[in-house]
């Protein structure tokens, strides 16, 4: 107990350290993530890797709170899907790479012999899915990090009902490095995850559902299993049902994440932030409660019917074109191709554009009101803007009318 609260104090404290001294290495290899039209470094995965590493392998180490054969081989297939994350983060790997990768680290790591060879291979699937959909929860400022705390006390505490102490200090180091993450990553974000952190943090957490149901009744410990990680499953069905509605790839990024559909109806990002953390809270308590003996099996089905309702309800706000949409079959016309249209034109015109300047009178010469048809005057009657007129001696600018673009 007292070991847990020491690398629990110890986890956030470091974790909130190195998060702040990988910023600037971050920025000075760019690598970063551009939300808002703002850089945010992609490093603080690495530094949650780190510190959840160290903690609990200087426990096992130490023989305070041996991990165990499971628990130390699950760490160790974390460990190494956190350093293909950090090669997505630097090389921009392909999802189908990061998908193959996980799988292949679930498949080292789960414990066959209390599974079966059936649901041994169901679980690697699973482990992979989830792993890939909480990197999916990485879009906006401080929604990974809530909601991988709050299902790391989840699953720990189905640990420590099973008497797993090794796995319920892990995922304590987790919980605790996450939440020392966040005090960089909340809005706005000085730092983020990245596909290190969040396939970690993902991977870890499912390979612990894992283990924690191995030898309990298959179905049971499916409605576990997704009771403990149904928003991060919530996300991934809504994007890849939308992209599909839409006739987008499915592979193709947008703001249609649910952070992104909160922030459409009117919340802040905090508030989208708080919003998502209750729902996972709700989950994870129902996980725990049916793990534990304290609710029914069919209390997950209360946690199905609200996935499928909140995914019907969010499918139905907009997301795709709904700012600064161009017209059917018109290009959308960049910042700077416009900026230079501008400006080309107003060159172009001459005479036809009203001039900026404002108009010059000569000495000894004014213009009595409602004087008409001199030449080279401007009549103060109808015109809003003077227009400088060309004169006899002066050749003229535009020898064609200014035409407008979907003017």
């Amino acid at each position: 107990m007292l070991y847990g609260i020491a690398a629990a104090t110890a986890s956030f404290l470091l974790a909130a350290l190195l998060a702040a001294l990988l910023r600037a290495p971050a920025l000075r290899l760019a690598l970063v993530d551009r939300r808002r039209q703002r850089p945010v470094p992609l490093l603080g995965g690495a530094a949650v890797v780190l510190v959840t590493g160290a903690v609990a392998w200087t426990g096992d180490r130490t023989g305070v709170v041996p991990l165990g054969s499971g628990a130390g081989r699950l760490l160790a297939a974390a460990v190494a899907v956190g350093a293909l994350g950090l090669a997505a983060d630097v090389w921009r790997l392909r999802r189908r790479w990061l998908l193959a990768g996980t799988a292949v680290a679930a498949a080292c790591a789960v414990p066959y012999g209390e599974t079966g060879p059936v649901a041994g291979g169901l679980a690697v699937g699973w482990i992979a899915v989830v792993a890939v959909a909480f990197r999916g929860l990485d879009h906006a400022d401080g929604v990974a990090g809530t909601v991988g705390v709050v299902t790391a006390f989840g699953v720990g505490a189905c640990a420590a009902a099973e008497l797993m102490d090794g796995l319920a200090v892990l995922l304590l180091a987790l919980a605790a490095a996450l939440t020392g993450f966040l005090l960089h990553n909340w809005h706005p974000a000085r730092i983020a995850l990245g596909a290190c952190g969040s396939l970690f943090a993902g991977f870890l957490l499912a390979g612990a559902t894992v283990f924690t149901r191995a030898g309990h009744e298959p179905l049971a410990g499916a409605g576990v299993a997704f009771a403990l990680t149904a928003l991060a499953g919530v996300d991934a069905v809504l994007v890849l049902l939308s992209r599909r509605f839409a006739g987008r790839p499915l592979l193709r990024g947008g703001p249609d994440h649910l952070a992104h559909r909160l922030r459409r109806l009117g919340l802040t990002p905090q508030g989208a932030v708080v919003v998502l953390a209750v729902s996972s809270f709700c989950g994870v308590l129902v996980g725990v409660l049916v793990h534990t003996g304290w609710a029914g099996r069919v209390t997950v089905l209360w946690v199905a019917g609200g996935a499928v309702a909140g995914t019907a309800a969010l499918l139905r706000v907009r997301v795709y074109g709904a700012r600064g949409t161009p017209a059917p079959g018109q290009r959308r016309a960049r910042p700077h191709e416009a900026r230079r249209a501008g400006e080309g034109g107003s060159r172009r015109a001459g005479a036809d554009v009203p001039s900026r300047r404002r108009p010059t009178r000569t000495q000894g010469s004014r213009t009595p009101p409602g004087a008409t048809g001199a030449p080279g005057e401007a009549s103060s009657r109808g015109t809003i803007f003077p227009v400088r007129q060309t004169r006899r001696a002066e050749k003229a600018q535009v020898s064609e009318a200014l035409r407008v673009r979907n003017g």
